[in-house]
């Protein structure tokens, strides 16, 4: 069951590393309704399966790996942790954004968004990318039992 959960975790973990990508490339384009409906998807790929990476490893610490207190008395596990809540209240402004343009679309109109706005989104975007790319490397530290203080 652990090696299933594992999986379940790293499919998940994937899908929101691809969706963050799609969303930065995205947001290259000049914005269509056709990018904005792909970027609405992409978002709520990158949530769904934010929720899943939540959701998967908690049942991995708590009941499928090495237990709560292993975890919660390792270093790189809790900058992990960390990482991945401020990556959540990061995306909130651009989620926010994607949500507002959804009445334009009903209309079949591309949504209107000044060029800084764009920019605004790309910047958080940069962020997000790099705080997953620590996020990666504590969990590589992690795994090999590096920063454990108990």
């Amino acid at each position: 069951m652990s090696s299933l959960f594992a999986f379940l975790h790293h499919v998940a973990a994937f899908t929101l590393v691809s969706a963050l990508a799609i969303e930065f490339v995205l947001l290259k384009e000049k914005l269509s309704t056709t990018i904005a409906r792909r970027l609405l998807l992409a978002d709520l790929m990158f949530g769904v399966s934010a929720a899943a990476v939540l959701f998967v490893g908690l049942l991995r610490v708590f009941f499928f790996e090495k237990g709560a207190a292993y975890y919660f008395t390792n270093l790189p596990f809790l900058a992990k942790l960390a990482l991945f809540i401020a990556i959540g209240v990061l995306s909130a402004g651009p989620t926010k954004e994607f949500l507002s343009w959804r009445s334009a679309l009903k209309k079949g109109q591309a949504p209107i968004t000044p060029p800084e706005k764009i920019r605004g989104l790309r910047r958080v975007l940069h962020i997000e990318i790099a705080l997953t790319a620590a996020l990666v490397l504590c969990a590589v530290l992690m795994a090999r039992g590096v920063g454990s203080i108990g």
